[in-house]
């Protein structure tokens, strides 16, 4: 007699959106698929990329052994799967008051050129302006780019930050939900930058966006995020994935502001390939969190460029390990880096770059400066460069500071009418100013405003001073 088959239903096979347990197992991996609604090959990719993360150590190297990652004491996926809304009006007015506290509304009226926002696992509001539409731009999150355009995803997603490449971009290939996806047509430019917001609200959770930027021939390409996330005892871990593609003459300009809470840990691989006379701009900017990032990229076509420009604050128990990667593969290839890093109330604050002329290069040119500033004696920065020169004709230039707040100049500051505390943020915006001078307007004030409250914060500067200092 033949046996009968036993039929499982989806709901003993998957988990429900809105009840994942803790830990990352296949059957993680598959629901995230399952509820996205997503077709065999990117399930495929994400049961492959579980593979490879599960057969990696954790890493062992760096400053990363004192972080005390446990994977399984997290929840990988958050949300309901509730479907996007077009207008804020339509947003939970809880979730719409933690993002109009990040001035998102402000934004959303004055840039014509879209938003999205994503909160925990899910893009919880999506916009796009017909001006980008009649351009050809396409610009939305990563989940509806799988369905909508799924040729260009698969083309590109994974060529740059490979599956393998590390264990942390295994675990985001495996349960990546939300992300930005931008394509922008040959020759176009983006009439104002595209916008993102992701916000980790869920206790002991990860957030693992994922992001896939391209420029085609001659295009521009301009893209802006923030990230913030709610105070509370419990952990996070995000891990995100950036892949930017500069295909020939195009120019993509990528700067973020994470404004994580402190008892976060941060790892993220962020990358982006230059065709030919291509070019690639990274602005970064870690406050908060335990942090292990380092933009990178490869200048694969002749006459590329690239420029990566680093801003890094650790306050108490805070270890930030910042820096840059580029690799230039190309003939007569420029990359230029500028890390700054601040520590103070006992913070770590690390530079860790690599430079690398490879054998094929000739005529490669890269100019890397990093400089720390320690607010007091119980703080600290490191500086832990990597040259690799086996190119031919080459030129590396490298300069490193570290040093303490200057008594002279506060003691003059002060001396022309300035009070200390005036005069410590005017002399750490001077320091900051290198990489705060690429932000856009609103996003430099911004910067000001949360400079002052790291200091604030680190017991640098008293609370809620009269400042003439803007």
């Amino acid at each position: 007699m033949a046996q009968a088959l036993e039929i499982i239903s989806d709901e003993d096979r998957y988990y429900r959106a809105d009840n994942f347990p803790k830990g990352l197992t296949r059957k993680v991996v598959e629901s995230i698929s399952h509820i996205k609604n997503e077709p065999t090959w990117l399930t495929e990719f994400r049961l492959e990329a579980f593979k490879v993360f599960e057969s990696k150590p954790m890493p062992s190297w760096g400053f990363f052994p004192n972080f005390k990652v446990d994977i399984d004491e997290y929840v990988h996926y958050i949300g309901a799967n509730h479907k996007k809304k077009k207008s804020w009006d339509e947003v939970d007015p809880e979730v719409l008051k933690s993002f109009e506290r990040l001035g998102i509304p402000e934004h959303e009226r004055k840039y014509l050129a879209g938003i999205e926002a994503m909160e925990d696992s899910e893009t919880i509001y999506a916009n796009v302006k017909k001006e980008l539409t009649d351009l050809g731009i396409l610009f939305c999150d990563i989940d509806t780019a799988i369905r909508e355009y799924p040729d260009i995803v698969r083309k590109y997603i994974g060529t740059v930050v490979s599956i393998g490449d590390n264990k942390f971009s295994a675990l985001n290939s495996a349960v990546f939900s939300g992300g930005s996806f931008a394509y922008v047509p040959k020759g176009v430019k983006t009439p104002m930058p595209l916008q993102a917001y992701f916000k980790v609200t869920a206790a002991s959770s990860g957030q693992y966006e994922r992001t896939l930027l391209i420029a085609e021939d001659g295009a521009e390409l301009e893209y802006s995020e923030g990230c913030s996330s709610v105070q509370d005892k419990g952990t996070n871990f995000h891990t995100a994935v950036v892949e930017l593609i500069a295909h020939k003459n195009s120019k993509i300009f990528y700067t973020t502001i994470q404004n994580w809470k402190k008892n976060m840990y941060n790892w993220t691989v962020k990358r982006g390939l230059c065709h030919e006379a291509a070019h690639i701009t990274w602005t970064d900017v870690n406050i908060g969190a335990n942090t292990i990032k380092y933009p990178g990229i490869v200048l694969q076509g002749d006459n590329s460029t690239g420029d990566i420009l680093s801003l890094a604050f650790a306050g108490s128990g805070q270890i930030q390990d910042t820096g840059a990667r580029i690799i230039h593969v190309g003939k007569n290839t420029r990359s230029n880096i500028l890390a700054k890093g601040v520590s103070l109330d006992g913070g770590i604050n690390s530079y860790r770059g690599l430079v690398k002329f490879t054998t094929g290069s000739s005529n490669a040119y890269s100019h890397v400066k990093c400089d720390g500033l320690m607010m007091d004696d119980r703080s600290q920065s490191h500086a832990y460069p990597y040259n690799d020169v086996s190119g031919q004709n080459g030129t590396l230039n490298y300069e490193a500071t570290v040093s303490r707040i200057d008594e002279e100049q506060l003691f003059y500051l002060q001396s022309r009418g300035l009070s200390e505390d005036d005069a410590k943020l005017l002399i750490i915006n001077g320091f900051c100013e290198g990489v705060t001078k690429h932000l856009n307007v609103e996003y430099s004030v911004e910067m000001t405003r949360l400079i002052r409250m790291i200091l604030e914060d680190g017991k640098v500067i008293s609370e809620h001073s009269d400042s003439a200092v803007s």
